[in-house]
This record gives C-alpha cells, structure tokens and sequence, in this order.
C-alpha cells in the first residue's frame, strides 16, 4: 500500500474532475490518497486532507497535475523529504512533465509496482544579506534572478566568484541558473543549453549595455556573489519566477548548490535531445 500525494493547479484541473478520478483509482486500487485539506474537502474526500507539513511527510511520491510551473513549486515545498515527483503535463508539452494526462493511470500503476527510475536534479540556494545580516533565503531548481522593477532603470551590480571579481554590470538584471533552468530564462536571454544531468551554474545578464558580455559557467563547487551598486533602484530577487524580495542597494546576494535534489520520475528512456528539439521548434529555435 502506497501513500500517494496528488496536488493539482487548480487552473488548469477545470473543476477538478482529473484530481477526483485519480484519488478514485487510487482508493479503488488499495492506496491511500493524500491531499491538501482545501483540495479533499472540494473533491467530497475530506478525510483524506493533510497539513502542507503533512503532505510531504507521509508521502511516498507526490503525482503533480498540471505543468513546468507547478512542478517547480512543488519541487521547492517538497525538496527538504526528497519526495520523488511524477509530472503529469495538463497543458503544453514541458521539460520536466514525465506523461500526459491520458497515461496517468498505468503511470501511477508502474510506480506502485517499481516500475521506475529517479532523475535527480540540482538545485540552487540563494541569501540575501542586508547590514550584514541574512535576512531572506530561497531555494530554486530554475533559477535565482536579479531584475529591475517595472519602472526602474537598468539595474549596476557587481558579481564575483568564491570572492574573485568578474565584472561590474549594467543590465535588465542576471541570471544565475541551474542547468535544469537552462532552458528557461536562461535560454531566453542568450545562454547557453546545458545537459540537465549535470552539476554547474549559468550566470547570464539580461539585456546588457555593453557588446562584450556573454554568459559563464561555473562549477557546483563554486560561490557566487552579486552586489546591488547604485542609488535609487527598484530591484528585485526572484526565485524560478515564482517567489519574489525587493533588494535595496549595498544587499548582497550568495548563490550556491543547495544539499537538497529534485528528485523527478522517469518511467522511459527520454532522449533530451529529442524533447529539446520538440520543445525549441515550438519557438522556432534551431539546435
């Protein structure tokens, strides 16, 4: 018997009849559902409900319905239990999806029966220290972006490698990013594609005043640093476009490889480099 996690986006399960027939055929099938106790009381399983805390606690693997967006949010909420996540992709074809919503059933049924792998994923952590004392800190599978507000002008920062300077830059902001994120903002930005499986970070500027900046990599091991310089800025550090902080200027921001994975199912032999191509043709982006 299984403790199956079932968490929807709720945007996309219209009404969620998707999540109430999965938890159905889970119950019918001999496991246990578990679910956010807003979520069981909709869909009439209320008894089934759970604290956030809970949720991942007991769960054994943890089924998202929905897309890349909803995976990355509960890749952050679950990775301190390492809960292995099934993708199940509900709109456009994604990169971290593993099946559609048509596959779901003999999906969860291979993983009751083991039927599986594990795609472990690194992830980034970033603090943020103000006078000298941390006073936020994220972790992103993505990516960790610093930008400029809606109305701001372009944002001077300063970055530096395990204390070593790089450059000062004058830019809509940076990217340091994870190579699972490189094909996100990253790409969009002008960085480079990098094989999801290994361990190193991207840092790209976002629309730099300068012809000469271009994107570098850097190992898991290393440290990055990124100063807010400058007066009268309105910045902001975001963590895979989901969580945001306002900085002010003299913040600094630590990046490095967190300890904790995204642990993502793999029930076939994905070729990235098929999916890559899938995925970019829809951008009309040559590889």
């Amino acid at each position: 018997m299984k403790n199956i996690c079932v968490i929807p986006n709720v945007h996309k399960d219209k009404n969620l009849r998707m999540t109430q027939s999965l938890v159905s055929w889970i119950i019918e099938h001999g496991n246990n559902p578990v679910l956010n106790e807003v979520i069981a009381s909709k869909i009439g399983y209320a008894e089934y409900g759970k604290s956030t805390s809970e949720i991942f606690e007991v769960s054994d693997f943890i089924v998202v319905l929905g897309g890349d967006g909803t995976i990355l949010n509960v890749a952050r909420q679950c990775a301190s239990y390492s809960t292995p996540i099934l993708g199940v992709n509900l709109g456009h074809l994604g990169f971290l999806a593993e099946v559609d919503n048509e596959n779901v059933y003999e999906a969860v049924e291979k993983i009751i029966k083991g039927e599986f792998s594990i795609d472990k994923r690194m992830m980034l952590e970033a603090s943020v220290v103000k006078d000298n004392m941390e006073v936020v800190n994220f972790i992103a599978l993505n990516d960790i972006v610093v930008t400029r507000g809606s109305f701001s002008r372009m944002v001077k920062l300063k970055a530096f490698v395990n204390e070593q300077y790089v450059n000062t830059y004058l830019a809509d902001g940076i990217i340091i990013s994870s190579p699972t994120g490189s094909t996100a903002y990253s790409l969009s930005a002008g960085g480079p594609i990098v094989y999801p499986n290994l361990e190193l970070f991207v840092i790209t500027p976002i629309c730099p005043h300068t012809l000469h900046s271009r994107s570098i990599i850097v190992s898991e091991k290393d440290r990055v640093k990124l100063v807010i310089v400058g007066e009268n800025q309105d910045v902001m550090i975001t963590t895979d476009g989901q969580q945001g902080y306002k900085l002010d200027s003299g913040d600094t921001i630590y990046i490095r490889k967190s300890n904790k994975y995204t642990n993502l199912i793999r029930l076939k032999n994905t070729n990235f480099f098929d999916l890559l191509r899938s995925k970019l043709s829809e951008r009309n982006i040559n590889i």
